[in-house]
């Protein structure tokens, strides 16, 4: 190994070749194991692919589990159509029939009766399950739902087991393999060493887009601030807290409770949270603390917001415990292990979503997924629906390549409002089936029938448009 002066300041080694180990080869490699990889690698499996998942942790759902994420939102308009179905029905029905999951029944969607709309605000989560309808000039309930984060880690490893999936947990994909621009599979650092696994076809499930870079695509890294998707999150969760004692004070006290919170914002610790209203977690609440970020992939500074906001999450449950009643028995239950990353850089695919695109009427004639479009105050009573086409999962001259995840091709506007969990298993389940249906199909990923897609995305509940 040689090591050279590039010049005063910059240091670069050369390393020698090498041979690296070929594990296993497979038709469909899924990189990342969080929503996308999930959706990606079980609709891969169950459409026939010889599928394998390469995950950094030790365990799959990504912000969902490790990242204590655990709302899965918009899943409903403001008129309480449901848009999002497909595998994020079928995780919330597993998960519901352990008794890890809470959501508004049928009948609420779209309801503005007090009962309902105070429950989630009380709780203070109107960010997430609650909208103004400016047509009825009232707030109604979304279809939003909320899941037990060690559950659904368990949940998963069932699902990928029923689909035969093989799993490479504690592993971190560095690379792809690549011959000129078609990749060819990718390579893996672990306890075992490094290894690689080849693919007829490679899924970016990364988040961050891992693959796109060194593959050789065309990346956006424009994120506008103060833009959502320009943030790092440091979620814990602190236990055995007395809400009502809580609401008490509060009410008895509301100048005195106002100034502990400005006391406790003003000392660097975290005012807003949410209260769990997952089965027997009344006494849970949830911090979901958004810093702002540079770069969210750059390592020191993830290294600085992580001991940064740990010392601020144990400012803000001394300062708790100690001043606010009803949190003198309390304590932090978790932390997460994983940084909350918000956004990052995204692949230009064959097609770029624009801010345009949100006001669309008409589907894409290759629309593979259909969103509520909440965020957007009285653009979204205008426009309800975000059509999501195929080709913005595909990257523009690369092979071989689909992404499915926060990457997917798009401007940071539109990024912002579509890249949050539902919206990323949707684009999973749409890559792992084409990715399938293309092999089986003899084709490139980029000329896969988009009618025989869509109608195997109806067949798996999946919400389109009629054809």
């Amino acid at each position: 190994m040689n090591i050279m002066n590039n010049n005063l300041s910059v240091k670069s080694i050369t390393e020698p070749a090498r041979e690296t180990k070929v594990c296993y080869e497979a038709d469909v490699v899924v990189v990342g194991g969080g929503p996308g990889g999930v959706g990606a690698a079980i609709c891969a499996a169950r459409s026939g692919a010889d599928t394998v998942l390469i995950e950094r942790y030790g365990h799959l759902g990504g912000m969902a589990t490790g990242g204590l994420v655990n709302i899965i939102p918009n899943l409903s308009d403001i008129y309480g159509e449901q848009h999002i179905a497909g595998i994020v029905q079928e995780i919330i029905d597993r998960m519901d029939a352990r008794g890890a999951a809470s959501y508004p029944q049928k009948p609420e969607w779209g309801t503005f009766e007090r009962k309902v709309v105070d429950r989630y605000l009380n709780a203070r989560m109107g960010n997430f399950f609650v909208r103004d309808n400016m047509k009825l000039d009232k707030e109604v309930v979304l279809y939003s739902a909320l899941i037990d984060p060690e559950v659904l880690k368990d949940e998963l490893n069932d699902m990928m087991k029923e689909a035969g999936v093989k799993l490479y947990l504690h592993s971190w994909s560095t690379q792809p393999v690549m011959e000129g621009n078609q990749v060819k599979g990718v390579i893996f650092e672990s306890k075992s060493g490094r290894q690689a696994v080849l693919g007829k076809v490679v899924i970016d499930s990364t988040g961050d887009g891992d693959l796109l870079i060194p593959s050789g695509a065309e990346v956006i890294t424009e994120m506008k601030r103060p833009s959502r998707i320009a943030n790092l999150a440091f979620c814990f969760w602190i236990t055995n807290v007395d809400n009502e004692k809580e609401d008490e004070f509060k009410a008895a006290q509301p100048e005195k409770y106002d100034e502990l919170m400005k006391e406790l914002t003003d000392k660097r610790g975290f005012a807003r949270h949410f209260r769990g209203l997952l089965k027997d977690q009344e006494n849970v609440i949830w911090f979901h603390p958004h810093i702002p970020a540079e770069d969210q992939t750059d390592v020191e500074e993830m290294t600085r917001i992580d001991i940064d906001t740990r010392k601020r999450a144990l400012i803000t449950y001394e300062f708790l415990k100690n001043y606010v009643p009803g949190y003198e028995k309390s304590y932090i239950m978790q932390t997460a292990p994983q940084l909350g990353t918000t956004g990052g850089k995204r692949v230009v695919g064959d097609y770029v979503l624009t801010e345009k695109d949100m006001n669309r009427e008409e589907p894409f004639e290759d629309t593979v997924a259909v969103f509520a479009g909440n965020d957007r105050d009285e653009l979204s009573h205008r426009y309800p629906k975000m059509y999501i086409p195929y080709r913005s999962l595909v990257p523009k001259n690369i092979e071989g390549l689909l992404v499915a995840c926060r990457a997917f091709s798009s401007e940071d506007s539109v990024n912002t409002h579509f890249n949050l969990i539902p919206h990323c298993l949707c684009f999973g389940q749409a890559a792992g089936t084409a990715a399938a249906k293309a092999l089986d199909s003899g084709v490139s990923v980029r000329d896969v029938d988009i009618k025989a897609l869509q109608k195997d995305l109806r067949n798996q509940g999946v919400i389109l448009p009629s054809s």
